[in-house]
């Protein structure tokens, strides 16, 4: 006989590693919101690069920092855009060999990843710190027109950086954690390379939902 104590049975283990593997594929709030900043920043900048060609071309007037502005987007938004591509597993992985591989060896392999990622998100914070206090220290300012101190848009690019490595650390924990409480099943969905079909399945979604 099989049975539990006051009358409830727990779920079986393949159920609750689909449900853990559904509920990491979602995006949590602060990353899916991290992709809408940096996609309306880029439309932003479009904006104003469409401003400025118009104003030079009507009116002979330029706001000088177009550039500038442009790079300063560019070096917030692709480190907002390093978390949502790691929480999405949306990073290129060459897998022909990776497929034919055993499945202990694989997960071995995906875990080595996931763990290098996060040491370079802290080592990339680390190092962004020793700018942040240079900056500070010198009160340093652009030179360009604007002149805009450094501070302003270096730190937007280190809280960036902190929410990149803050979502590889946390990556890192939970393969870890799946590892240890052998929830295999849940691990290969959340952190193998996708698949072609699983590629699939989600641009047919997109479609769907377009």
């Amino acid at each position: 006989m099989t049975g539990t104590q006051g009358g409830a049975s727990a779920p079986p283990s393949s159920t609750v590693d689909e449900r853990e593997a559904k509920g990491g594929r979602v995006l949590p709030a602060f990353v899916h919101g991290a992709s809408w900043l940096f996609g309306l920043s880029l439309v932003g900048l479009s904006l104003f690069v469409s401003l400025e060609t118009v104003m030079r071309k009507a009116f002979n007037y330029s706001f000088e920092g177009t550039d500038e502005l442009g790079g300063y987007v560019l070096a917030v938004g692709s480190s907002l855009a390093f978390a949502v591509a790691l929480f999405d597993r949306a990073h290129i992985r060459i897998d022909i060999v990776h497929q034919h591989l055993p499945k202990r060896l694989q997960m071995g392999l995906d875990w080595a990843s996931v763990i290098s990622i996060a040491a370079l998100g802290l080592f990339i914070l680390y190092v962004g710190y020793f700018v942040i206090v240079d900056t500070l220290a010198y009160g340093s300012t652009a030179p360009t027109p604007w002149a805009t101190p450094l501070i302003w848009p270096q730190g937007l690019w280190y809280a960036a950086l902190a929410l990149f490595a803050l979502v590889a650390l946390l990556q890192a924990i939970r393969a870890t954690w799946l590892l240890a409480t052998g929830r295999h099943s849940a691990f290969a969905t959340l952190f193998s390379p996708k698949g072609a079909v699983e590629e699939l399945e989600e641009e047919l979604s997109d479609v769907k939902r377009r």
